[in-house]
């Protein structure tokens, strides 16, 4: 294969994530195609390939990784699987796409950076709304100082999981509402300070078995500027995905900042009016798969970096221990 050849990928599992994440996009994106899938179930990895028109189904995650022709793996495995098939998959020369959260703890996620490192592999966490045009818009309107000093931000990622059997709803897989949603919003107050947060507190709302279904935080950035945000799998809040920044001149405000390309509205108001924006882009997981293309083929520098993932499960491992997990 040469570099000009599309780039050949595998799915590890047939999640029911993989269509909307990868499949569908790499038909829109030139430089990448769907080659092969595995799952522990054959039959399921069979129909999900005749489903979606992938060539070649592996009877085990294993005979995937050892297939020659697979150039790079994307990994929805469940959250406490990410760690282990992401460091095989790098060990047998693979790059890496693996869905958020990178890991089910910061040293996981330490462990896959270390693993990239040696295989000299591309590793990248898929929060794909970051690259979306709208999240450069926000970055844009911070930066340019419309708001003043920031003083506060909030995110909100509630939805409803009614599914009694999604594996979000395990403890031993890594779930809960902060590793499925809330994930998502500290990554993004993250981004738009620009900065590490210090948890101040931390609530949430745990089942039987131990997996929160809703959580809020408290957070302080530096020069005093203060964040929040409540995640949700099952709250009295039943779907909301919004975002807000608040300045000393201002503030702005945003609906549906995680998936922008079905729909969104930017607010922002200053002493010179009020305005809304409505930022037009391709969809957040084709730039995705954009981005993780050209950081294998070009080099081209990611912002969902190791680095930045274990940055952002050290601010999660934060959260719970002040949330009181156990």
């Amino acid at each position: 294969m040469t570099e000009a050849a599309p780039l050949r990928l595998g799915i590890l599992g047939a999640a029911r994530i993989a269509p909307m994440a990868l499949i569908k996009p790499s038909r829109r994106v030139a430089g990448a195609t769907v080659l092969a899938v595995a799952a522990r179930d054959a039959a399921r990895a069979r129909a999900f390939a005749t489903r979606h028109g992938i060539a070649r189904v592996h009877a085990s995650y294993d005979a995937l990784l050892a297939d020659p022709e697979v150039e790079a793996v994307y990994n929805p495995l469940p959250n406490s699987l990410h760690a282990e098939w992401t460091v095989r998959a790098l060990e047998a020369g693979k790059h890496v796409l693996c869905e958020k959260p990178f890991a089910a703890s910061a040293a996981e996620a330490e462990t896959m950076a270390r693993a990239s490192e040696r295989s000299g592999r591309v590793l990248m966490e898929a929060f794909h709304y970051r690259y979306h045009r709208l999240f450069a818009r926000l970055r844009e309107i911070l930066r340019a100082g419309e708001l003043g000093t920031v003083r506060h931000l909030e995110a909100t990622f509630c939805i409803p999981l009614l599914r009694r059997g999604d594996i979000r709803w395990r403890a031993d897989l890594a779930g809960g509402a902060l590793m499925d949603t809330g994930c998502y919003a500290v990554h993004l107050l993250r981004h738009l300070a620009e900065a590490e947060p210090e948890v101040v507190s931390a609530d949430a709302i745990w089942t039987r078995g131990g997996v929160d279904r809703w959580l809020a935080t408290e957070l302080r950035f530096p020069d005093a500027r203060t964040a929040r945000f409540t995640c949700a799998l099952l709250a009295p809040t039943f779907l909301r995905i919004s975002a807000r920044v608040v300045g000393d001149a201002g503030s702005m405000g945003v609906i549906n900042w995680v998936a922008p390309q079905f729909f969104h509205r930017l607010r922002v108001v200053t002493p010179l009016g009020t305005r809304v924006e409505h930022v037009k882009g391709a969809a957040s997981y084709d730039e995705q798969l954009r981005a993780f293309v050209g950081a294998v083929r070009d080099g081209t520098p990611l912002p969902t970096s190791p680095p930045d993932a274990i940055a952002n499960m050290r601010a999660i491992d934060a959260i719970y221990r002040a949330a009181g997990r156990r």
